[in-house]
Parts: structure tokens; C-alpha cells; sequence
């Protein structure tokens, strides 16, 4: 009893702090919401939703459950999670956070997998997508697109041998449950049976389901972007509260054990909490070299900042599956990247002459490197737009829902 009056009192003042802080520094409080802002209405919303409402679409007509069938002879042996799940696997790892949780607990809601199978499959779904990996961290923070490479290969890399570790959780629990019919042949016939039998089973129309996706879709969005711009307010409170800092200053010692500068510190401590600052931060610590850079990097990748788990947590918060998995798997993700970094550091620098362009031109600026730069662009020009079409359509939806409500 002691100790939850404690946390009680502990998590009230933690609030009444950042209340104060926000008074007293309104600017800056206004400045990181609108950075937050920014960043989820011109790139996080127009890049998850379409994937978003045709995920809820491919399992209400059944072709998850295809896929699933199909798959099951890969996902079985390596992850112990049930074929279904190479679905949100490649879904996350192609639109990135947090469509792997929203992925997860879908299919647990459609009891295709049981808790256990859902703790370990939300434990290596959740990744940074390539457009962020190559656009915003290789081009945008590094100027380097070739270092993209090297920073997806560690990254996807680590997560899989993440979910290849995690396939032994929860061991003792599914010892009561042998999984039976094991097939080392996708067996083609089964797969349409399965896609047939749930396209009948799911007895919305066409449309209720549309309706249904699109409103499940922007309920999530706005939710993240909650976060992001809570968290982005949060990050720049807790640097000038001097706690950023503060703990920076403790990394001085565990940094050099690693052989890495401390000069590193206050870009780790900002990426714990937000993956887009704490990257950006680390690309511009002076006096370091790209290998070095990129090992931090990679780490803050991996963990994904208390930003994304915030996400991730809320999501779960609507099932049964717990979030201390996940948290395990993305600190042992962080540290996953980070090898993988150092250990193909040499081949892919020679292959991709990623230390050669470290102090030339920028190669955005070269004609075969213009199409993730065209890719940036792209988003930052269409996707207000997008998000503005997205809203009035869930709108839509959200006033006909309304109208069936009442009468």
C-alpha cells in the first residue's frame, strides 16, 4: 500500500511539473507541438493510412487468412507464431511504427492467435519503415543515401533475429498446446478454402466494411499523432528542465565502454525519447566519424523512442497482450542494430563507397541519387492534402454513423 501511494504521488508530481513547465515556457512548448504537428500531417498520416484501411480490408475478405495458410510453414519453425502473423511482419516492416501493433491486435481480436502468439509477434513487427530509414535519417539528417543501406540491413537484420530470440517466449505456456499438422509444403488448396470460408464468415457488405476501415484507421492516426506531439513537447520540457542533461552526463561513463564518444549522450537521451530528434542529433555531433554516428543511430532505430512504445502501449491497452515483451524486444533490438552495424560496416562501405561521399557533395544533389529526395518532397506537397480528404471522408462516415445511431 506504501509503495502504490508512492507512485501516486510520484506520477502526480512528474505532472504538475510538466503543467508548470508548459507555463513557464510557452514558446517553446508551442514550438515542439507544432514540430510534432507537422511531422505526423505531412508525413505520418498520408504514409499509414492507405496501408491502414487496406490491412482492415485484406483481413475482412480473407486474404490474411490465405497468406496465413501459406506461410505458416515459414513462421512456425523460425518465430512459433502462426502464418498470419508473415502478414503483419511484412506490413510493419513496409509503413512502419506502429503498424505492427495494430496489426497484432487485430488478429488477436479475430482470435487467430493466442496471447502468447501475440506477445511474440508484436515484439518484432513494430520497425522503422524504409522511406524514414532512407528519406528522413540517410537524406535528410546525413545527406548520405548509400548509408541507408547499411542502416536497413542492420536494422531489419536485428529485428529478425529478434523475433527468432523471441520465439522462445512463453515456452512453458504453449507446452500444454502442441501445435498440430506441421507442413513443410504451403498447401494451395487449403489457403483459398481459408480465404473462402472467412470472406463468408464476415457478413458486412462492401461498404460497412470500407466504413468500418476507414474509421478504425483514423482513430489510430489520431492517437499517434497525439503522442508524437505530446512527446515532441515532453523531449524539449525535459532539456530545458536540465534532465536531458543530467543524464547525458552519466552516459559519459558507460559511452567510452563501448568505445564511443560521449559526446554522443544527449543525442542518445533525445532519441530515447523521440527516434526523429535523437537521429538527427547524432548526425550532427562534431568531431565523431559516419561509423560511429551510425552504431548510435542504429540503437535509437531499434529502441524506437518512449514516443513510439506510448503508441504501441495504448494499442495493446485494448487487448490482453502485455507490453513487457515488448519492451525487452526493442532494447535488445537497439543493441541487435548496433552489432549488425559494426559487423557490416566494411563490406557495405566498400561495396557502397559510404565512406567516400562522408565529406564530398552531398549526393542528393547527383542526378541517380534524386529519387528519395523526389520522394520527400513528394509527401511534403501532397501530403496535407491527403490528410485533408482523409479527414472529411472519416467525417463523413463518422456523421452517416452518428445518423444510424439515433434513429
Amino acid at each position: 500500500m506504501t509503495l502504490s501511494k508512492m507512485k501516486t504521488l510520484l506520477l502526480a508530481f512528474l505532472v504538475t511539473l510538466m503543467a508548470i513547465s508548459m507555463i513557464t515556457l510557452p514558446e517553446d512548448s508551442l514550438e515542439a507541438s507544432i514540430r510534432g504537428l507537422k511531422m505526423w500531417w505531412e508525413i505520418v498520416f498520408p504514409s499509414l493510412f492507405p496501408f491502414f484501411v487496406i490491412s482492415e480490408l485484406l483481413i475482412g475478405f480473407g486474404v490474411v487468412k490465405f497468406l496465413g495458410v501459406l506461410l505458416e510453414p515459414f513462421m512456425r519453425p523460425f518465430f512459433r507464431v502462426p502464418g498470419v502473423g508473415g502478414f503483419a511482419w511484412a506490413m510493419g516492416m513496409a509503413t512502419g511504427f506502429p503498424a505492427g501493433a495494430k496489426l497484432t491486435v487485430r488478429l488477436r481480436q479475430e482470435k487467430q492467435l493466442t496471447k502468447v502468439e501475440a506477445q511474440r509477434l508484436v515484439s518484432f513487427t513494430n520497425s522503422s519503415s524504409p522511406l524514414f530509414i532512407f528519406g528522413a535519417v540517410s537524406v535528410g539528417f546525413f545527406h548520405n543515401p548509400r548509408l541507408g543501406f547499411l542502416l536497413a540491413a542492420a536494422h531489419y537484420l536485428g529485428n529478425f533475429f529478434v523475433g527468432f530470440i523471441m520465439r522462445f517466449y512463453g515456452v512453458k505456456e504453449k507446452r500444454l498446446k502442441k501445435h498440430k499438422g506441421k507442413k513443410a509444403i504451403p498447401n494451395i488448396s487449403e489457403a483459398l478454402s481459408a480465404l473462402h470460408q472467412t470472406r463468408i464468415h464476415n457478413q458486412k457488405p462492401i461498404g460497412k466494411l470500407l466504413g468500418d476501415a476507414v474509421m478504425s484507421s483514423i482513430h489510430t492516426l489520431l492517437m499517434i499523432g497525439g503522442f508524437i506531439i505530446l512527446f515532441s513537447v515532453i523531449n524539449k520540457l525535459l532539456f530545458h528542465l536540465h534532465f536531458t542533461p543530467a543524464i547525458a552526463s552519466l552516459l559519459d561513463y558507460i559511452l567510452p565502454i563501448f568505445q564511443l564518444p560521449k559526446e554522443f549522450g544527449n543525442s542518445l537521451v533525445a532519441g530515447i525519447f523521440e527516434i526523429t530528434l535523437g537521429s538527427q542529433m547524432a548526425s550532427e555531433v562534431q568531431g565523431t566519424i559516419l561509423l560511429q554516428q551510425a552504431i548510435i543511430v542504429s540503437f535509437i532505430l531499434g529502441f524506437s523512442g518512449f514516443s513510439v512504445h506510448a503508441q504501441v502501449a495504448s494499442i495493446l491497452a485494448t487487448t490482453d497482450i502485455a507490453y513487457k515483451p515488448f519492451f525487452f524486444a526493442r532494447v535488445l533490438h537497439g543493441f541487435l542494430a548496433s552489432i549488425f552495424t559494426v559487423l557490416l560496416w566494411k563490406p557495405f562501405s566498400n561495396y557502397f563507397h559510404i565512406q567516400a561521399i562522408e565529406t564530398a557533395v552531398p549526393v542528393f544533389l547527383q542526378d541517380h541519387d534524386r529519387w528519395w529526395e523526389t520522394i520527400l518532397l513528394t509527401f511534403s506537397k501532397i501530403g496535407p492534402l491527403f490528410t485533408i480528404i482523409s479527414l472529411t471522408i472519416y467525417i463523413f462516415f463518422y456523421i452517416k454513423k452518428m445518423g444510424r445511431t439515433r434513429f
